[in-house]
């Protein structure tokens, strides 16, 4: 039996699991140099209630999931819908998105935000550029000037971060290898300050995944729990999102290094799905968005024993009976 067997965890969603609806951030598009928005069908308030009907703990949302409202009187009333429903909240926000530029927040702004919404945490992506030639470009030079910059603005904002008490994810957003996010956390040097580690994001920069995981594993306060099918065909090699638990990637195996190496500060497991986006309708990929879902949170609950809300649906989880 692994250490921490018994180590429980919340289940939370990304909200981008459902950006075919809208929500979370409508994201990829930057090869195409544009800017892409799908079409918002459902509020805040649907949102939670989905949350809330499907077993979640937590949800893990962007600015567009609350219209990019940010006056005082609609962060007190997402916070309440919230509170009401008995989900949690925790804030994604990016430095530079390259294909919605609004989920982007500065520092200061996103700890007043999340604050107001009674959030425990607030995930940066830094949106750090790289050379071209990326496969052997961590830590340089170019980089490390982005780092600096970045540094300085966590540094220069610890006593806001302090006087929340928040805790601070930075993550492998598709544009950092692991040893840059242990860096940045490292020369940081703060107790709130950690990391987020998408489980998935690794091979962009042809990072391999269970190097990834293990080496941030430790520093982790957030996690984005992703599933890819990986396979080749004559156009190349191909990595698409599927529900948790129906991909290549062995989630067992990454959630025994979390329950061993993760810091007490890790206490919700965030799954995030991304669907393909070709072979049906946008209304028909909305459902299987919904019904991915579902599939994930039976098959985290269950078999990996993640989640407090599910036990509702689902009633004992299988990990726990089966030591």
């Amino acid at each position: 039996m692994i250490k921490n067997h018994d180590r429980k965890f919340k289940i939370g969603m990304h909200s981008y699991t459902l950006h075919l609806s809208g929500f979370g951030e409508s994201w990829g598009f930057q090869e195409f140099g544009e800017h892409h928005a799908f079409e918002q069908v459902a509020t805040f308030k649907d949102l939670v209630n989905i949350a809330a009907e499907v077993g979640l703990d937590v949800l893990h949302i962007t600015l567009v999931d609350i219209q990019n409202d940010t006056s005082d009187e609609h962060l007190a009333e997402c916070r309440k819908i919230a509170e009401d429903a008995g989900i949690e909240l925790e804030l994604n926000v990016s430095f530079n998105a390259p294909s919605d530029p609004r989920v982007n927040c500065n520092v200061v702004d996103s700890l007043n935000i999340a604050h107001k919404l009674g959030c425990n945490l607030v995930k940066y992506s830094t949106d750090v550029e790289h050379p071209e030639k990326s496969s052997h470009s961590c830590l340089a030079p170019s980089v490390m000037a982005q780092l600096v910059e970045i540094y300085n603005q966590f540094h220069d904002n610890i006593p806001l971060i302090e006087e929340y008490g928040m805790k601070i994810a930075i993550e492998n957003h598709c544009d950092l290898f692991a040893d840059e996010v242990i860096w940045l956390v490292e020369q940081l040097n703060h107790p709130l300050i950690g990391a987020c580690c998408d489980t998935i994001n690794s091979l962009m920069v042809m990072e391999g995944i269970a190097d990834c995981v293990r080496k941030m594993a430790p520093y982790c306060y957030c996690v984005h729990f992703c599933d890819n099918r990986v396979f080749a065909d004559p156009d190349g090699t191909h990595s698409l999102g599927t529900a948790i638990g129906a991909g290549n990637v062995d989630c067992k195996a990454i959630m025994d290094i979390l329950r061993e190496e993760a810091p007490e500060g890790l206490d919700t497991i965030d799954l995030e799905i991304e669907l393909p986006l070709s072979g049906y309708t946008i209304e028909e990929g909305r459902e299987l968005e919904l019904n991915g879902l579902r599939d994930s949170i039976e098959y985290m609950y269950k078999e990996l024993g993640i989640g407090y809300n599910p036990a509702k649906i689902y009633g004992d989880s299988n990990y726990f009976l089966n030591k």
